[in-house]
């Protein structure tokens, strides 16, 4: 029996396993970089060991730092969770020749599979080697790891060699393997996938299906089960082609099998020996504990025969601290609030007031909603959300809400090129006109200790906001009978400095305002107030390259000096933050007349990276 049991992972999948432990009786040991000191996963836990230093390389990934910590703690078992070392077949070893219980499959069954192209080789797929353009689009995947990382779309042969480059450097930073591979490019398809689950007595479960087709940069954004609108012929294909994986190699606990679905056929992805992040769908759906499963079966219980049946549906919405209007860039910075209301499931490693640092992913929470029926489930949690509180970075709320409603996912047809049709409309700025005023009524309702109405009225106040990079003016008065607008239409009906009450046209509104410095959350919107007289602008030349967010500078193009010419949308720099890859690329055909990045440069967003001087023709 496992007494004490280290999570060699971080965030919201440690704090995941740490309530299961709960639930059992097992005490919790996490390991933690310095800049998750005072994270929540560190706070949870019933002892936590420090890896000194802040990157994953030094930190999360330091297999032999991570099973020291175990043995110093006393721990006599260790979960992965997903991610960093959970498919690392010698830190698998690594722990059981310690002495410990290891959460997950065989070593054995990792190294077969944590390899794409070894596989491929088991399932008797072979990718092609010489590609021609007539095998063109492909995709450029990395061998080991997952989540987007080490992967290219290839459209254009004479691109063909340079995102190889990359996708091995990419690959390499972020698993140690820089081992690629080229597969046909399916457009159209979905990503589906069956959990299994397995025993050390020969039983394998199947867990039913799941749809993860919402994706941006090849990572998951929305998921549910069962997949929808899958044939019973269709359905049996893939839980036969996910036993067989599971069987071809001696597989033990928690794994997932993923295909994409076209054209009525299911093609085979991957094997991820690993719990999914995705996983709660699956639970809620089925009525189980997957983790509390996966140390039952460490400890070596057998499985009951068959698994249990489905009920209903479940949907499940990644959170993240990411702008989807500007390339989906990761942001930073404090969490003040979070909260989701109604009947939902909330996973999360963050609690209000946590700082969302550069290091590591920006996934904020997972929202789930389980209900009898698909229809319901949607509603149920598209409604959570966008009732949520979410105070702090930008998020993917709002494309997430949207995401849910859209007629295409309403009706279960959308396929993994979802974004790629409808980001822009997804992500228009639907902004609130009288969300400026609820602002300003708030923040004069708490600034003012003697009642304003002493002002003169001929005297009005002006504030002004910036909201969905549109700028509004804002005009009220203090009287006697309290704050009025300058706003045709618009009553007041109440405010205090957190609520405010506006009718307009008949129809009362309620908006809850809270600000932090000069941003300002009003319902669903967020406002940043403007100062009364603002400085001026920061100036740049133009062609100046602003980093759009904070992070490393990873690669600069070969043979990029000061002096060389550059040509329009040729890549330049790679930011790397937030466990994304980000290019940064010339906005003109011209001349490098400034170069302010280097391999390892810490940046802020905005930092001056280099600029690039416009020939005369293309000014």
């Amino acid at each position: 029996m496992i007494s004490t049991l280290l999570v060699a992972n971080r965030g919201e999948i440690a704090c995941r396993v740490f309530r299961t432990c709960a639930a059992l009786g097992i005490r919790t040991v996490a390991v933690h970089s310095d800049a998750d000191d005072t994270a929540l996963h560190t706070r949870t836990a019933d002892a936590a060991v420090r890896l000194p230093g802040v990157t994953p390389a030094e930190t999360y990934l330091r297999g032999d730092l991570v099973v020291k910590a175990a043995l110093a703690a006393g721990a006599d078992a260790v979960h992965p969770g997903y991610g960093f070392l959970s498919e690392n077949a010698d830190f698998a070893r690594a722990v059981l020749d310690a002495g410990l219980t290891w959460v997950g499959p065989p070593p054995e069954a990792i190294e077969a599979m944590a390899s794409k192209t070894r596989a491929r080789d088991l399932m008797g797929i072979r990718p092609p080697t010489n590609v021609t353009e007539a095998d063109l689009p492909v995709l450029v995947k990395a061998s080991a790891g997952g989540g987007g990382r080490g992967m290219r779309i290839v459209r254009r042969l004479e691109d063909l060699e340079g995102e190889l480059a990359a996708a091995r450097a990419e690959a390499a930073r972020a698993f140690g393997d820089g081992e690629v591979f080229i597969e046909p490019y399916i457009e159209g398809g979905r990503h589906v996938e069956v959990q299994v689950l397995a025993d050390t007595h020969g039983t394998v479960w199947t867990l039913g299906t799941r749809d993860c087709s919402l994706q941006r940069r090849h990572q998951k954004v929305v998921e549910e089960a069962p997949a929808p609108g899958l044939s019973a012929a269709l359905e049996r294909d893939l839980h036969d082609l996910a036993l067989r994986a599971a069987r071809a190699v001696g597989y033990v606990g928690a794994g997932t099998v993923e295909f994409l679905v076209a054209d009525g056929r299911a093609h085979f992805l991957e094997m991820n020996t690993r719990l999914q992040v995705e996983h709660p769908v699956t639970e809620a759906v089925f009525g189980i504990d997957l983790v509390a499963l996966q140390i039952r079966v460490a400890e070596g219980h057998a499985l009951d025969p068959d698994p249990p049946r489905a009920r209903g549906h479940a949907v499940e919405a990644r959170l993240y601290a990411e702008d989807p209007a500007r390339d989906w860039a990761p942001q930073t910075g404090t969490l003040h609030r979070l909260a989701v209301p109604g009947h939902v499931r909330l996973d999360t490693g963050f609690t209000d007031g946590d700082t969302i640092g550069v290091h590591y992913d920006p996934l904020l929470a997972k929202v789930v909603a389980h209900a009898p029926t698909r229809a319901e489930a949607v509603r149920t949690l598209a409604d959570a959300l966008e009732r949520a509180t979410v105070h702090g970075p930008v998020t993917n709320r709002d494309l997430l809400v949207r995401s849910l409603r859209h007629p295409e996912f309403a009706h279960g047809r959308m396929d993994t090129g979802f974004y790629d049709r409808h980001l822009a409309d997804l992500t228009a700025p639907a902004p609130d006109p009288h969300a400026p005023l609820a602002a300003a009524l708030a923040d004069a309702h708490g600034r003012s200790r003697f009642g304003g109405w002493r002002n003169l009225p001929s005297q009005p106040q002006i504030k002004r906001y910036l909201m969905d990079g549109q700028e509004y003016e804002v005009r009220y008065r203090h009287t006697r009978a309290g704050l009025v607008p300058e706003a045709d239409g618009v009553r007041v009906v109440h405010t205090d400095a957190h609520r405010v009450v506006l009718e307009a046209d008949g129809v009362r509104r309620t908006y809850e305002v809270a600000r932090y410095g000069d941003r300002v959350y009003v319902g669903g919107h967020v406002l940043t107030a403007l100062p009364r007289f603002p400085d001026p602008a920061v100036q740049h030349a133009p062609g100046s390259l602003l980093a759009p967010m904070p992070g490393t500078v990873v690669r600069v193009a070969d043979g990029l000096t000061v002096g060389v010419t550059v040509r329009a949308g040729q890549p330049l720099l790679w930011l790397e933050a937030m466990k994304m890859e980000h290019t940064i690329s010339a906005p003109v055909t011209g001349t490098l007349s400034a170069l302010h990045a280097a391999p390892g440069h810490q940046v802020e967003v905005g930092a001056l990276l280099a600029v690039v001087e416009a020939h005369r023709e293309d000014q």
